[in-house]
């Protein structure tokens, strides 16, 4: 039988010694993590896979001076919560936990050299897997995947490299891992 969540209240009596709600909603989210840290995790990237893409759109018709809710595309959104679940939050949760287990914090460079792996492994491979999925997702055969991979793979991964190697660094340095 799986363990008891607590309801959000702050309960009887507390009044207006009540925790803040986005203190009691955060408790409640890294309780999730420790109980079903797989789950939460899935749940968590596929919500925010389908935010980015929604929000995506808005930015996109915001810049061509476009109405921003009218038209938007539902199935991005739906598309990148199915990878978020099913793939990027999982295999993200094992990756971190095998990474650890690879390169424990004893050896020297221990960080830099899990950061090395994250970036030159593990993101091209996870790029060219979130192409793939995405191009299935979106009824396209493989010709389409080729192409795009053609035409938008290196760039996509510049991008990856700029934008998330420091956040990495960061993560891989200076956030404990929460170990089963």
């Amino acid at each position: 039988m799986a363990p008891v969540v607590s309801t959000l209240r702050a309960g009887p009596g507390a009044g207006a010694r009540a925790r803040p709600l986005p203190q009691r909603v955060l408790e409640q989210y890294l309780l999730l993590l420790r109980l079903y840290p797989v789950l939460t995790k899935a749940a968590t990237s596929g919500i925010l896979s389908a935010f980015g893409n929604f929000l995506s759109q808005i930015i996109v018709r915001v810049r061509k001076k476009e109405r921003c809710f009218q038209n938007l595309n539902l199935t991005g959104p739906l598309r990148y919560a199915i990878f978020g679940f099913f793939f990027s939050g999982p295999l993200s949760h094992f990756f971190y936990l095998y990474l650890d287990h690879w390169i424990p914090a004893a050896i020297p460079f221990s960080g830099v050299r899990r950061l090395l792996l994250d970036r030159l492994v593990f993101a091209p491979a996870f790029l060219l897997f979130f192409f793939f999925c995405m191009n299935l997702l979106e009824g396209k055969d493989m010709a389409a995947f080729s192409a795009k991979v053609k035409t938008g793979y290196w760039s996509a991964l510049q991008m990856n490299w700029k934008v998330w190697t420091p956040i990495q660094f960061i993560n891989i340095n200076y956030i404990p891992l929460q170990k089963p």
